[in-house]
């Protein structure tokens, strides 16, 4: 790594930040370009497809899509073969189907994604044009992906691929996450979670004329009841929510399966484990109960778990290089750092015990996840922000500075 406060004077950088601002109207472009592309849950192919061409125009080597869809390309260092991931991901929260033409009202661009995490897939190719029309060499080699899966049920499957199952596994030193655009919150600590899709079945029949037989619905309500009063600590901020219900026929039939979808989330690895332990023992009890509490005689009430995600928890040190070096680059252009914890895909590099951090793509913005998210692409505070994040990549990847 190397000295933020030595970069930030060091006249490359003060070039490479002169070429954002001439090409900030390009970045905006491509934040409408890439925001118009829509890249649903498990869609994000022909998104996908854009950034692999942009990628491969912006003159990486090794551009490659793998084999669950993520883009990479590398940026060869002059170091020992240190490798730095810089990623964004390539999806977002909506179905498809939707409205993803944006919207412009003086500096401010409204559609569905635009903010995240789209701005970040532009802001890092324009990372590219400064650090290359400005003479940037690093030490470390600065691997860009675009990566799948980061939101809902995607459960992370891009990183997660990257990290276990890739080309590149075991050969990732540092990761970096540009997402979301508030570059002063730094996030240090991954939230771990566990989904669930949880199935009661039972035998079923006439609600009036096979009255007395056991009814999935009943053990499922009590377990849901008995979810929402488990106790959970505020530190490590722990926490549990049965977020959909679903299932049966008729209002006149005892149903014979229904189910319901879990979250269950903590900061802390050992009491998500404890979470988790008190959750399927609740399952357990509220079936056992159900079946000795009405009629058997046509068939008894069973469950199914299926895991539908499973992010791992994890967390950076402070006080780690990679912390001090990223707050001592936002603390250059002013900002006040902060560190959080969130779900993004530093959770997988964090819980391998890979310095991870998540960190800003400059500018502000609102309303993510919702049909009327919206970033401000006003030139200043967007620069500041960008600048800010470079500079803590060039820190971070250890830039020449002879």
């Amino acid at each position: 790594m190397s000295d933020a406060a030595t970069i930030f004077a060091h006249e490359r950088f003060k070039l490479a930040c002169a070429v954002l601002r001439a090409e900030h109207d390009r970045t905006v472009e491509d934040i409408i370009r890439l925001t118009e592309i829509p890249a649903p849950p498990f869609g994000e192919g022909p998104r996908a497809a854009a950034y692999l061409d942009m990628l491969r125009a912006h003159g990486l080597e090794e551009v490659e899509q793998d084999e669950v869809g993520n883009v990479l390309g590398r940026r060869r260092g002059f170091g020992n073969g240190e490798t730095l991931v810089v990623a964004a991901h390539l999806d977002t929260v909506f179905p498809a189907g939707t409205d993803v033409r944006v919207k412009r009202e003086g500096t401010r661009l409204m559609a569905p994604g635009v903010g995240d995490d789209t701005r970040s897939l532009a802001v890092n190719l324009a990372f590219l044009r400064a650090m290359d029309a400005a003479g940037i060499r690093t030490r470390a080699d600065i691997l860009f992906v675009g990566d799948v899966g980061e939101e809902g049920l995607g459960d992370l499957r891009g990183v997660r691929h990257l990290f276990t199952k890739g080309r590149h596994a075991g050969k990732i030193d540092a990761f970096l996450t540009v997402d979301s655009p508030e570059v002063d919150r730094i996030v240090t600590s991954g939230v771990g979670s566990k989904r669930y899709r949880v199935t009661f079945r039972g035998p079923g029949g006439h609600s009036f004329g096979a009255f007395g037989l056991v009814n999935p619905m009943y053990a499922m309500a009590m377990a849901v009841q008995r979810i929402g009063a488990i106790p959970v600590p505020r530190e490590p901020q722990t926490t549990h929510c049965v977020s959909i219900v679903a299932g049966g026929t008729s209002v006149n039939a005892i149903p014979n399966e229904v189910r319901i979808d879990v979250d269950l989330r903590s900061r802390s690895a050992a009491e998500l484990a404890r979470l988790d332990a008190s959750f399927r023992a609740i399952i357990a009890d509220a079936v056992r109960e159900e079946n000795a509490a009405r009629d058997t005689r046509d068939g008894e009430i069973a469950t199914e778990i299926t895991t539908i995600g499973d992010r791992p928890a994890g967390e950076t040190a402070h006080g780690s290089p990679i912390i001090t070096a990223t707050t001592a680059a936002v603390e250059q252009f002013g900002y006040r750092a902060s560190y959080e914890a969130s779900s993004t895909d530093a959770n997988i590099p964090m819980s391998l015990g890979i310095p991870a951090l998540r960190i800003g793509s400059g500018g502000r913005g609102g309303r993510a996840h919702s049909l009327d998210e919206w970033i401000d692409v006003e030139p200043e505070e967007s620069l500041r922000g960008m600048s800010a994040s470079l500079l803590t990549i060039l820190a971070v990847a250890g830039m020449e500075l002879a």
